[in-house]
């Protein structure tokens, strides 16, 4: 039996994983050498989404469009993951399909999970940064906590902003607004 290392191992996976037909409201993502399958959201995970889609669609630059749940991979360090929003130039289009080279997206935005935090706040913080992402915002219902990550560099964000609901969020360029959170709403406590 062959056994594959590094890139080529990789690729393997990933090519695996997008053979998946995951169940409808389901997607799949692949952070180094684990498949994660994950359900869709709720529905108080949507509205705080579109909240956030509606202020980016408003300040977004004219070359570059909005996108939910697309594939964003990078074969060379095994990930392919799927933020909840994420922009990318319209040129984009061209490629076809569902998956698009990761270091395309001008932002990633998650929607923290209640079934599981870990993989927005642990897992994408370390993936997005290596997928060459500049901007990474965490909206955190559970308790109502915000992060812009920015800056990428060797494999980690060198900043963080951290906030509340009802704060500002300064977002930089290409996007360069104060995202307005007072409306979002928090998860109903367990």
């Amino acid at each position: 039996m062959t056994e594959f290392r590094g890139p080529e191992r990789h690729a393997r996976l990933l090519a695996y994983a997008q053979s998946l037909t995951p169940p409808s409201g389901w997607k799949i993502e692949v952070s180094g050498d684990e498949i994660i399958v994950m359900a869709g959201p709720s529905l108080i995970h949507q509205r705080n989404l579109l909240i956030v889609r509606e202020q980016f669609d408003a300040h977004r630059p004219a070359d570059l469009m909005p996108s939910e749940n697309t594939d964003l991979a990078s074969p060379t360090v095994g990930k392919l993951r799927n933020p909840d929003l994420t922009y990318l130039p319209l040129s984009a289009v061209e490629l076809g399909g569902n998956e698009v080279p990761a270091e395309l997206a001008a932002i990633a935005v998650e929607i923290v999970s209640v079934s599981n935090p870990e993989n927005d706040l642990v897992g994408k913080v370390r993936d997005y940064p290596l997928m060459h992402i500049p901007l990474y915002l965490v909206i955190d219902p559970r308790d109502g906590g915000l992060t812009l990550h920015s800056e990428p560099d060797g494999g980690t964000y060198r900043r963080q902003w951290r906030g509340r609901f009802g704060d500002r969020v300064p977002v930089p360029d290409p996007f360069a607004f104060d995202l307005v959170t007072g409306d979002l709403i928090r998860y109903p406590a367990a």
